[in-house]
């Protein structure tokens, strides 16, 4: 997760998958679990913050 750009939702959420995938294999080092885990909580943090997003625009177009 070195490069910084907006992901969009689908991205986000599709290197989330991969690092979840990642995490599962039987030959992955603990450091490397350990990295995959926190950059898959920033990945996490990024669909959330978006789906809030998305949910709170929804709220104001159904309340007009």
């Amino acid at each position: 997760m070195a490069n910084e750009k907006k992901l969009s939702f689908e991205e986000a959420m599709s290197q989330l998958e991969a690092k979840a995938t990642a995490i599962k294999k039987e030959d992955i080092t603990l450091e490397e679990a350990m990295t995959a885990y926190e950059e898959g909580v920033k990945l996490y943090e990024i669909c959330n913050e978006i789906l809030s997003q998305a949910e709170g625009k929804i709220t104001v177009y159904k309340e007009a």
